[in-house]
């Protein structure tokens, strides 16, 4: 429980921030020696910052559902949300296609924490790169979704963020900082949501022995509690980065982790 508790922790500080909880998660049960099945855990404590997400963003999230649903909705308001609604799921459809077409390959990253170091050096050059990149003010449209789509399709790697990488496509698109972040952490919902719900669905067929070796899932619950709450703060915290101008910083950091993970591994 105590390993699984760090792991969500370290889950919360690094999904938000670009640095990559994927890679965090791999590179931290090899050097402490914890054996958890990668890709359940990554998913449930991706469920936990989820939660995050949603009460972070509480409020753009209703007036959304308001404006799809409600008959007291004006029709332009009406077409804007919905236009949000599928510019959303349109930015899913690469890592979708993505991780059905290379589902073995991925995972077998997981699995190989020398590659997750080259990974996350790969992460931080794009973030010291976004530094030279000019500060734009557009609004997220259907070719700059599809964009950060991409970046979020590279992220199926662990050790390349995320957010890194769907932020510094919106940056290269131009796009206004805070509509950038809102737009990044809104589209992860749909893989998240679909990726627990496989992992889900796979538990009903486990055999006994399969159903053993695997983390009980009271303790998995556990973990997406403490990985939501952490997860809340260190949203907060990158919304401040952005609006400062030093999402660059965490580049540095990323090329020294990734460094350390392939000279001492």
């Amino acid at each position: 429980m105590l390993k699984i508790a760090f792991l969500a922790f370290l889950q919360g500080v690094a999904e938000f921030l670009p640095i990559s909880s994927s890679g965090h998660l791999v590179i931290s049960q090899h050097f402490l020696g914890i054996n958890i099945d990668g890709v359940r855990l990554d998913v449930c404590l991706h469920a936990g910052t989820l939660i995050s997400i949603f009460v972070f963003y509480r409020k753009t999230i209703c007036r959304l559902f308001l404006r799809c649903f409600s008959p007291r909705a004006a029709g332009a308001e009406r077409r804007e949300a919905w236009s949000f609604v599928l510019k959303i799921f349109l930015s899913t459809a690469p890592a979708v296609l993505i991780y059905f077409l290379f589902e073995d390959n991925i995972k077998a990253f997981f699995e190989n924490a020398k590659m997750v170091g080259a990974l996350l050096m790969f992460t931080g050059a794009v973030l010291i790169g976004t530094r030279y990149l000019p500060r734009g003010r557009k609004d997220v449209g259907f070719f700059r979704a599809v964009l950060m789509g991409l970046g979020q399709a590279v992220a199926l790697l662990p050790g390349v963020s995320r957010s890194g990488m769907t932020l510094a496509s919106a940056r290269a698109g131009g796009v206004e900082p805070e509509k950038a972040a809102e737009f990044s952490f809104l589209m992860s919902a749909p893989l998240i949501v679909g990726a627990l719900v496989i992992e889900l669905l796979k538990s009903f067929n486990e055999t006994p022995e399969e159903a053993a070796s695997q983390v009980p899932w009271f303790m998995l619950l556990i973990g997406m509690a403490i990985a939501a709450v952490v997860g809340y703060f260190s949203l907060k915290i990158l919304v401040k980065a952005l609006k400062g101008r030093w999402f660059w910083i965490f580049g540095p950091y990323c090329l020294l982790a990734g460094l350390a993970t392939v000279l001492f591994v």
